[in-house]
C-alpha cells in the first residue's frame, strides 16, 4: 500500500489538514503517537503503558491485513506533516459482523480544531464504502470525557447502556458509556 491522500480540507483555525490510510513505513510515528498520548493518560485504553516499535509493527501488520480484506478502516490525519489523529472503524467477527467497532485518538496540539469531528466523519463514510455488510458502529467511552460524548451525539451516535466500573482512568474505576448508530 502506498501513500495516498484520501481527502483534504481546513481545520477551524484554517490548518490544512489531510486524511491517508497507513503504511508500514509509518511504524515509527504511530509509535510515538500512541505513547505520547498514553503518557497523557487521557481518555484512551492506554494509560501510561508503552509499545515498544516491534509491538507496534506486528499491530500495524495486522491492521493493514484487516484493511486490505476489507475488515477494517484506519485513517490517519496530518497537520504540517505532524500526526494529529488515527481513527478507525473494525468489523466484528462471526455473528457479528455487521457490526463495527469505533475508535479515536487526536493529538493534544491538535484538538479543539476540528480534527475529530473531521476524522469521525471520514472514517465512517469509509467504513460504510469498504467494509461489507456493516450495518451498526458501536463505540465505547469514559463515561467522565464528556467532549467525546457531544460529539458522538453529534454525529447521531445513541446511547445505550452504561457498563459500571468497566475503566481504570488515573487510578480510579469509572463507568463507560456505550454508543451505536445504524449506518444501513
Amino acid at each position: 500500500m502506498t501513500e495516498k491522500i484520501i481527502y483534504t480540507t481546513k481545520t477551524k483555525t484554517g490548518k490544512t489538514i489531510s486524511f491517508r490510510y497507513p503504511t508500514i513505513n509509518d511504524v515509527q510515528i504511530l509509535t510515538s503517537f500512541i505513547n505520547k498520548a498514553s503518557k497523557e493518560k487521557t481518555f484512551i485504553r492506554f494509560q501510561g503503558e508503552q509499545q515498544s516499535l516491534e509491538e507496534e509493527k506486528k499491530w500495524l501488520e495486522s491492521t493493514i491485513k484487516n484493511i486490505d480484506n476489507k475488515e477494517e478502516v484506519y485513517l490517519m490525519a496530518f497537520i504540517d506533516n505532524e500526526l494529529a489523529g488515527t481513527g478507525n472503524v473494525k468489523q466484528e467477527k462471526f455473528t457479528r459482523k455487521h457490526l463495527g467497532l469505533f475508535g479515536i485518538v487526536v493529538d493534544s496540539n491538535f484538538r479543539g480544531e476540528g480534527v475529530g469531528e473531521t476524522l469521525m466523519k471520514l472514517v465512517i463514510s469509509e467504513a460504510i464504502k469498504n467494509i461489507k455488510g456493516l450495518k451498526i458502529i458501536n463505540l465505547e467511552c469514559f463515561a467522565t470525557n464528556f467532549i467525546a460524548q457531544n460529539l458522538y451525539k453529534k454525529m447521531g451516535f445513541i446511547e445505550y447502556g452504561r457498563f459500571p466500573g468497566a475503566s481504570k482512568h488515573k487510578g480510579k474505576f469509572i463507568d463507560e458509556i456505550l454508543m451505536y448508530k445504524k449506518v444501513k
